[in-house]
């Protein structure tokens, strides 16, 4: 219950729409319990005593209590309503946040629909709870409450007996709500799991058309689905079956009152007033109790999804600014990579790497898949932590610095771009959208990007759609590096920037990196041997070790492994004897 009790919190801050929805739906419970007090004497005094006058003031009673409490509980409902949807509100916002917060290891065990899932179908089951259950808890308390005097206040002897059926009720409703906070966490993880295949499969389906595999898929997603409609339909079977169990009680109740009340009223000991006022009272009764009892399936519900709202938010990020992190200054001496050595989980990726890199030095990175390329450059920005060693700019710990400052001095282009669906302007200025429209323009033509988007409909306002897919490859490259030309920042990564381009599109990219490259600390992971020829250093990464270092000509004429690397290179391009007898010259 401490999941409930979190978001009974959240709903007390807003504690004054919660205090008017509270007196609202009190006096909708006494309107309520008044129909029954009522009833008494409209049945003794009108059709047992035929009495004029109460006839006359009869009907408007009736018409004024059902009017205060339409009004009431429309109140009730807007104010509740509110509470819910602004609960969910920040729910959201606190989950979309802390995923925001988290490191790239994070993503890598949590898969897209899942988080997806859990903003969405998770948080509007906490929002049923906050405002439905919530609402049915203290409306239909209050009712009980009411009925419960107004049957006692009638004939306590006929009350006595009722209350014999209530403690029958409570196992019933506790194996359901069991059963039904089960049910709903494998439904909501299989809903999750559903929105990951969704995820995947729509924004993949170049590949799932390319190999033909729609069948395949549509069985996997079939599959799922049948998972979905089983849980779901446990949930019905077992929601549907508290009903008529609830019922079957009460009718146990309601048979032996009606056999005791009658023989009251035969024997004279009782009015037929009071037996059907008494009697109006318990069936309305019933209602309030049933409602209670759908709740806690509703509650469960609800405390399902929030276990794994909360499991997210109370989830403290694997890489954030430690207490009294101070603001890192611009480079001014350089990169100093001392005794590093990284894990995925246990498994070593870099092995006591040790490197210096300049300021304004161009290092690039070269190697077999799986040498540990890129995530030697994913440590520069924290995208991971050292598991040891210590990684220095200008002599300070980054981990010693705050985030903030950290990456806002590195700027970034891969190999997989990724753009935003917007406008070609808003994706330039993604990180400073206050940039004027001169400096994005500026940025553009240096990326070699401004006479293509011109050529579009709208030009730099022209929406390039869910991650860039309306222009060509080579295009969002060059729109990338007008990114991060803009950006301005003094380190800059290449994660194999060119190595998906075909020929043309490469040279047009590759004289914009040219133009970024200018005056920044650059390092390069190169796919193409071809590209960082020009690099001030090379090093060579094999199973996660420094085997190589030096310049291009140096490397070759070592004959190790990077001259392994470029021989085997440029065989498979077919030139390989003639480019290499070149080189060595």
């Amino acid at each position: 219950m401490q999941y409930f009790k979190r978001l009974l919190k959240m709903s007390l801050q807003y504690y004054w729409y919660f205090i008017f929805a509270a007196i609202l739906m009190v006096i909708v419970g006494a309107s309520q319990s008044a129909l029954p007090l009522i009833s008494k004497p409209a049945i003794d005094e009108i059709f047992i005593n035929k009495d004029l006058s109460s006839l006359k003031w009869m009907p408007f009673a009736i018409i004024g209590i059902f009017l205060l409490r339409g009004v009431c509980d429309y109140g009730r409902a807007v104010l509740m309503g509110s509470i819910g949807l602004r609960i969910t509100m920040d729910l959201q916002n606190q989950l979309y946040s802390q995923i925001q917060k988290q490191s790239l290891s994070f993503f890598a065990n949590h898969p897209t629909g899942l988080l997806m899932s859990r903003i969405t179908n998770d948080v509007q089951s906490v929002r049923v709870t906050t405002s439905e259950a919530i609402t049915s808890l203290i409306k239909d308390t209050f009712m009980l409450i009411g009925l419960v005097g107004v049957v006692f206040y009638t004939d306590w002897k006929l009350a006595l007996i009722a209350m014999i059926v209530f403690p029958l009720t409570i196992y019933p409703i506790y194996k359901f709500g069991k059963k039904t906070r089960k049910i709903t966490k494998s439904t909501q993880m299989t809903m999750g799991t559903l929105s990951s295949l969704l995820q995947e499969t729509i924004s993949g389906t170049r590949i799932v058309k390319a190999f033909c595999m729609e069948k395949y898929e549509n069985k996997r997603f079939a599959a799922e689905n049948e998972r979905l409609f089983k849980f779901n339909m446990k949930y019905i079977s077992i929601h549907a079956m508290s009903t008529p169990v609830m019922d079957f009680l009460a009718g146990l109740g309601i048979a032996a009152i009606i056999f005791y009340g009658g023989y009251s009223v035969i024997q004279g000991n009782s009015t037929p007033g009071t037996f059907f006022s008494f009697l109006a009272a318990l069936l309305l009764l019933y209602e309030p109790i049933k409602r209670l009892t759908n709740v806690n399936n509703t509650i469960n519900q609800g405390i399902a999804g929030a276990e794994r709202i909360f499991s997210i938010i109370d989830l403290k990020p694997d890489i954030e600014d430690k207490q009294n992190a101070i603001e890192l200054p611009p480079i001014t001496h350089g990169i100093d990579i001392e005794n590093v050595t990284f894990c995925y989980d246990t498994t070593p990726v870099l092995k006591n790497i040790n490197l210096r890199i300049k300021t304004g030095e161009v290092v690039a990175f070269v190697g077999m898949s799986g040498g540990g390329k890129t995530s030697l450059v994913n440590l520069i920005p924290r995208f991971y932590d050292v598991t040891l060693g210590r990684i220095l700019i200008d002599e300070t710990d980054i981990r010693d610095v705050t985030l903030h400052s950290l990456r806002s001095q590195i700027a970034i282009v891969t190999q997989q771009t990724i753009l935003f669906n917007d406008t070609v302007k808003r994706n330039i200025a993604y990180g400073d959208i206050e940039r004027t429209d001169e400096e994005i323009i500026a940025a553009a033509k240096a990326a070699n990007a401004h006479n293509f988007i011109m050529r579009l409909p709208h030009g730099y306002e022209a929406n390039i759609g869910e991650l860039g897919t309306k222009i060509s490859g080579g295009e969002k490259q060059r729109i990338s590096i007008a990114r991060a030309l803009l950006k301005n920042s003094p380190i800059l990564i290449l994660d194999e920037a060119t190595s998906s381009l075909d020929t043309e599109a490469e040279i047009e990219v590759q004289e914009a990196l040219d133009n970024l490259m200018k005056g920044r600390t650059t390092l390069v992971i190169a796919h193409r041997l071809s590209t960082i020829r020009n690099a001030d250093r090379i090093i060579v990464l094999v199973n996660g070790e420094i085997v190589e270092e030096g310049t291009h000509e140096i490397l070759l004429s070592k004959k190790g492994e990077y001259y392994r690397l470029y021989n085997l290179q440029f065989k498979e391009n077919g030139n390989g004897n003639d480019r290499l007898a070149k080189d060595l010259e």
